[in-house]
């Protein structure tokens, strides 16, 4: 295909989800900082039934761990997701009074947060309901609606007291703001684990953690597996000890569920190596060993041929505040075959990208293996992928599996255009851009030099580079996710610029990735500030990426005047004056932050990003949020899944699988509570 037929196809392409279904109806819910979407399923029912049927067993698979990331996020979570329900359901009395919907909006930011703190923001949840209607309501539910176990003394008549001291605890856990005040510190000098609210450490310091495992390390090891990814750290008998997540461990009564799906799915499966890979996860879920993790990781990151996919375990380390748990977390998706063009270009061609790198030929792999990636549409989110999801996936995150077996990257489409089609006429870019220059420039190809932005990041920024021998994997800390997400987002920035990208036919001229660069430094410097509250500074990983890769590229090029803040009728607003000089400038500080990844240069990278990611210039954060709030937008957006209906003959056999987009955002996390809870309803 030439190449000026191919760039208009992928254009096209990127439009055409939205195009197909102009009557669907995006927006479910709002409320506090939230909109809440749904999003489109194209090609469900193109696929074979055996094709639905995996679909429809690794999304019951997805679900069955949700009662697990809410767990982790925070101890008391289950316990406050349970009696507030509880509350809403029976609660008899006038339901538009101000307690009743200021515990109906705490109760919805409960179920987006996966807990009692914001999922980005990481600060605990104000409840606008009064703690006296709180224990007045709660006094009124029967017992065997209450998370508790009853005994001999319970009954009906009063309440035994596991349910007062219950009360008692969430009344601190909820009013309270001292009490786990933020789910994940990351304040520079503070022991990170005393202050932070997830339940993934108990009884030890950060201190003790940090030499527990780095006495288990061995830097001569060049496979080593992925330390305390499935484990909660506590203290026993004076001794710091791992309580894995797996059957018969922690977490199992959810794990033996996920494991019953897994092997619902192992049946239908569209070719050997799949179920393979799948009875390996199943092995892992069974012993916990992350040797076995390893060995699952490999076969699925080599499995490329199938078109149904997932992920389904403890997989992202952003939740823990040293960087090294996973949170419980699933997605299934199948291939959007169309789309996948633009990325089977870009794979085909990792190693000219990884060769043309400006960063030292020392940290380059000097044999790119294994480098999938694909468009697919997601089919089901769940755990850390919901109702908040990411829309671009690269695993497995084992540096040595990265590097001797490869790595898959998706880009979540249908969840992106939910995310454009939501974003119609909110006036954004009209009140922050420059000029109508600007605004043109985004209108014309910000779509499409979005996607290529995702593609870039996951399929080659994650998956380039490596690490020096014998340099610890963890060895940033805290710091680690922030760096690595800079890396792969500065990656990406480099080359969207570069010319390759016009000759492989994936953009149409050499303007389109302008676009980008304004967005992305609009958003770093100014405009990703509305997710902040006045007054704190940036903790967010991916925030603290954006924020010190924008700040880094104004401040090193202030001479050149390479971007400018221009003060416009008492508004500020971004300047790019240099594209190339920009890319120059990314070109630099991606040579610095992969060196600081592959030498586990700590002190560097925590220099970069205290220095550059997370002070909030005060005045200009003020000022932005005024004008933000002129807009009327939701600054954070999530999603509410379609269902899945089991259609089946007179014998119980399924002969289909149905798809229907109608639950609202209530409906939907009742449900869940009631069907996939299995560590609140095992009384």
């Amino acid at each position: 295909m030439k190449k000026s037929i191919l760039a208009a196809a992928i254009v096209a392409l990127s439009t055409s989800a939205m195009a197909q279904n102009n009557d669907f109806n995006y927006v479910v819910d709002r409320f506090a900082d939230i909109q809440v979407l749904r999003y489109e399923v194209p090609g469900f029912n193109e696929l074979s039934l055996n094709q639905k049927k995996l679909v429809y067993f690794l999304h019951e698979a997805a679900l069955q761990g949700r009662d697990i990331l809410t767990d982790q996020n925070c101890k008391y979570n289950l316990q406050v997701r349970q009696v507030l329900e509880q509350i809403y359901v029976n609660y008899k009395g006038d339901r538009n009074s101000e307690d009743f919907k200021g515990l109906e909006l705490y109760l919805k930011q409960v179920w987006f947060g996966n807990g009692i703190h914001h999922h980005y923001g990481m600060d605990k949840f104000e409840p606008k309901f009064s703690i006296n209607f709180f224990v007045e309501e709660y006094d009124k539910l029967p017992l065997d609606k209450l998370p508790i176990y009853s005994c001999d003394r319970c009954t009906e008549e009063g309440k035994c007291d596991k349910a007062v001291r219950l009360r008692k605890t969430l009344e601190k856990v909820i009013f309270d703001p001292t009490f786990m005040a933020k789910k994940v510190n990351q304040a520079d000098g503070e022991d990170l684990i005393a202050t932070s609210a997830t339940n993934l450490y108990e009884g030890v310091t950060q201190q003790e953690v940090e030499d527990y495992f780095n006495a288990l390390k061995d830097p001569n090891d060049e496979t080593p597996i992925s330390y305390g990814l499935n484990t909660k750290v506590v203290k026993e008998d004076g001794k710091v000890v791992e309580k894995p997540y797996k059957v018969g461990g922690l977490y199992s009564e959810a794990i033996v569920n996920i494991i019953y799906w897994l092997q619902q799915a192992v049946k239908v499966t569209e070719n050997s190596a799949q179920r393979d890979y799948i009875n390996r996860l199943i092995d892992f879920y069974t012993t916990g060993s992350l040797k076995t993790f390893d060995e699952y990781s490999i076969m699925w990151a080599e499995e490329t041929k199938g078109d149904v996919d997932f992920i389904n375990g403890f997989i992202e380390s952003y939740g823990d505040p040293l960087g090294m748990t996973g949170s419980w977390e699933a997605m299934v998706n199948f291939r959007n075959k169309a789309a996948s063009r633009r990325t089977q270009l870009i794979s085909e061609n990792a190693q000219w990208f990884e060769n043309n790198s400006p960063v030292d030929n020392r940290f380059k792999k000097e044999n790119v293996k294994g480098v999938s990636a694909k468009v697919i549409t997601a089919a089901i989110l769940a755990g850390d992928s919901y109702p908040s999801t990411p829309i671009g996936i690269n695993l497995p995150n084992s540096n040595w599996i990265r590097a001797a077996h490869g790595s898959k990257s998706v880009t979540l489409e249908n969840i992106t255009d939910a995310y454009d089609e939501a974003a119609k006429g909110s006036g954004m870019n009209a009140e922050f851009a420059y000029s109508e220059v600007e605004i043109d420039l985004m209108k014309k190809y910000l779509s499409i030099a979005d996607k290529l932005h995702t593609d870039l990041h996951e399929c080659l920024g994650h998956a380039s580079g490596k690490l020096l021998p014998g340099v610890d994997p963890d060895g940033l800390k805290s710091y680690s996710a922030a760096l690595e997400e800079g890396r792969a987002d500065l990656f990406a920035l480099y080359y969207l610029a570069d010319p390759k990208l016009v000759e492989l036919g994936i953009f149409p001229n050499n303007e389109v990735y302008k676009a980008e660069y304004y967005k992305y430094i609009m958003n770093g410097l100014m405009t990703q500030l509305i997710r902040i509250e006045p007054g704190k500074n940036i903790e967010e990983s991916h925030m603290r990426n954006r924020k010190f890769i924008s700040e880094w590229c104004y401040k090193q090029g202030k001479k050149d005047k390479v971007i400018e803040l221009v003060k416009r009728k008492g508004k500020t607003y971004v300047k790019i004056n240099d594209y190339e000089k920009l890319r120059v400038l990314f070109s630099k500080l991606l040579a610095e932050v992969q060196r600081i990844k592959s030498e586990g240069d700590y002190e560097a990278g925590r220099q970069l990003v205290e220095n550059y990611g997370v002070v909030v210039d005060k005045k200009l954060h003020q000022e932005v949020l005024a004008r933000y709030s002129t807009l009327d937008i939701a600054p954070y957006k999530g999603f509410v899944n379609p269902m899945y209906h089991v259609v089946k003959d007179a014998d119980g056999n399924i002969t289909d699988i149905t798809i229907t987009y109608d639950e609202n955002y209530v409906e939907q996390m009742l449900r869940y509570s009631r069907d996939y809870s299995p560590l609140t309803n095992k009384k």
